[in-house]
């Protein structure tokens, strides 16, 4: 079989699988450039095997789609700039556990560009399906109920998976952070598997953009000083950052240029 009619084969199993994935997705699964995969995707919406949408492509409705590129394009190159930051500071050979968001997806990819043998075990399938292009990593994904919108697995399931590792770093994002320290998110099932891989790692890591800092949300997921670090795109609040040396948490700006 020729390598192009592979790729298009590959391309419509994980778009299947997964609903939608970003062109950078693809790239990272098939081990080409992004030139190569918005061709196929081309290609493949011309003969109607496919959806072809801003920065990827879908099977699905245009409505889930457009929901989830609407998620994964806010504050995009913050987050892009706090995973570079944060995967640079992760040695070659390490084990972790990756929650859900579209932070810890750009970690995925980041980690994939600078990282190598790691220990991956994630309840984020799209963090999974990124990171499972490297030949020389393990990628261990969790089981529980799939949510359709930023494929997160959560649920009773998902916790008990989770405490069945020890790994040496738990890298996470939250929806929101008051000024005391709470962490907060809308779902309790997924703030459980979050909870438990604090519970499970040696050295936790929180990543948020500027927009999750007293943004709020229902759950109470815990209090900062659970982590050992946080990463995040512009200086904290006065404020927080009382609150971050009270607690004895090390924090680090990430540098970026927005376009």
């Amino acid at each position: 079989m020729k390598p192009k009619i592979q790729r298009h084969e590959h391309i419509l199993t994980l778009v299947r699988e997964h609903n939608f994935m970003t062109v950078e997705e693809l790239a990272a699964n098939l081990d080409v450039t992004p030139q190569t995969i918005r061709r196929d995707v081309q290609e493949l919406s011309e003969t109607g095997q496919l959806k072809r949408y801003h920065g990827g492509a879908s099977l699905g409705d245009v409505s889930v789609v457009t929901a989830g590129q609407e998620r994964r394009n806010h504050q995009q190159q913050e987050k892009n700039a706090i995973a570079r930051l944060i995967a640079s500071t992760i040695p070659d050979n390490a084990s972790l556990f990756i929650s859900i968001g579209t932070t810890m997806e750009a970690v995925a990819a980041e980690l994939v560009r600078q990282r190598k043998n790691l220990r991956i075990i994630t309840n984020n399938i799209y963090a999974a399906s990124i990171t499972a292009a490297r030949t020389d990593y393990t990628v261990i994904i969790a089981s529980g109920v799939v949510r359709p919108l930023d494929g997160g697995i959560t649920g009773v399931a998902t916790v008990d998976f989770i405490n069945q590792f020890k790994v040496d770093y738990a890298i996470m994002s939250t929806h929101g952070i008051e000024n005391d320290g709470s962490l907060l998110d809308d779902d309790y099932k997924e703030v459980s598997v979050m909870q438990a891989m604090v519970n499970n790692a040696r050295v936790r890591y929180l990543g948020v953009d500027h927009s999750k800092f007293n943004s709020n949300a229902l759950v109470r997921l815990g209090d900062i000083g659970a982590f050992d670090k946080l990463f995040t795109d512009r200086i904290p609040s006065a404020a927080m950052q009382k609150t971050l040396n009270e607690r004895g948490v090390a924090w680090q700006v990430a540098e970026f240029m927005p376009l």
